[in-house]
């Protein structure tokens, strides 16, 4: 396979070279998915194999539908970190808040910033960030195979489910023929696509069905039906018995209505909003829209979160911005 990230080589190098004799912590970000937990389990176990000390650590805990990825890896949470001094590698991190105001006091300047969000800002002394990747599992796959380092079974299989799962099982518009290239390469060091679509899409709970109901009850269409927007109130996952894991995915239920652009999860929270945002086509740039709440993400995936913004108001808010988003796009389009 001819190099796939030759941009990244010499920083890869440095970031290898500077991480001898130190204790690494690598790091991913708040309700981790398939890609975070992906890329730390990935990580980590190349960077062992190579002699390197490491630990993982999260400020959630993995998710269940995630644990077999973890392949007896421990993650830690921020109390549980040793006070010796430890040298961070965030993966997955749009930027430092994500992974917790803890652990972005504690490592300010991180040795490394892997990622592939269009809005990571850069604020590692080693950034290896490329948008158009799929996922941040994509970029080490290829950071390994160019340096032919070891990847073993566990490590690649964890490093496919974070592709599997960001492309949406290769069904998103960031899929591409590297993204099936580095994956074939990685079902050739042992990934099992079978296992990993029947711990990730086979396992689900009465709750979660029960929470995803309520969601598709609460669907409402905006912008002459371009946007349905589902809502799941304060109180869901305790009425439900569920936790905040299980809506992963639920989004993307609003986004696949036919004659849906953009499709709109809102979580009412005690004191604050939480809104994940899917749209069909990258012109649509939901990121765009979470950055105007303080949020960001990618193109057609996005994620915000406000404090102290009542149901009501931010819905208003939001709807207005994503007109604007939906008018401005449909002005940007040659006429016919």
């Amino acid at each position: 396979m001819a190099s796939v990230y030759p941009q990244f080589a010499d920083s890869f190098t440095r970031v290898l070279r500077d991480a001898g004799g130190r204790l690494l912590v690598v790091l991913g970000h708040a309700r981790p998915d398939g890609d975070c937990i992906g890329s730390q389990v990935g990580l980590a176990r190349v960077l062992r194999a190579l002699g390197h000390e490491v630990i993982c650590a999260n400020p959630d805990p993995v998710p269940r539908r995630l644990q077999f990825l973890t392949g007896g890896e421990v993650f830690r949470r921020f109390d549980d970190l040793p006070a010796t001094e430890l040298t961070a590698i965030y993966v997955d991190c749009a930027d430092r808040a994500r992974a917790g105001d803890r652990f972005a006091a504690r490592f300010p300047r991180p040795l490394a910033n892997i990622d592939h969000h269009l809005s990571n800002p850069g604020y590692g002394v080693h950034n290896l960030v490329d948008s158009d990747s799929a996922a941040t599992c994509e970029i080490l796959a290829g950071l390994f195979f160019d340096q032919g380092l070891p990847v073993d079974a566990a490590a690649a299989q964890a490093l496919y489910a974070g592709i599997a799962t960001d492309t949406g099982q290769f069904r998103f518009h960031s899929t591409t023929r590297r993204t099936f290239l580095l994956t074939a390469e990685l079902l050739a060091r042992g990934a099992d696509p079978a296992a990993a679509s029947a711990e990730l899409y086979e396992r689900e709970t009465p709750g979660k069905l029960r929470l995803l109901q309520r969601f598709l009850a609460s669907f409402q269409f905006e912008c002459g039906g371009r946007v349905c927007i589902g809502v799941l109130p304060a109180g869901s996952y305790e009425q439900t018995g569920t936790q905040p894991e299980d809506i992963e995915g639920m989004v993307d239920t609003a986004r696949g209505v036919e004659g849906v652009d953009i499709g709109v999860l809102i979580e009412e929270r005690v004191g604050g909003i939480k809104a994940s945002l899917r749209a069909k086509d990258p012109s649509f740039r939901v990121d765009q829209v979470a950055a105007r709440f303080g949020g960001g993400g990618h193109a057609c995936a996005a994620g915000l979160n406000v404090i102290g913004a009542t149901p009501a108001g931010f819905r208003t808010e939001l709807v207005a911005a994503l007109a604007a988003q939906l008018a401005a796009v449909d002005a940007a389009q040659p006429s016919s």
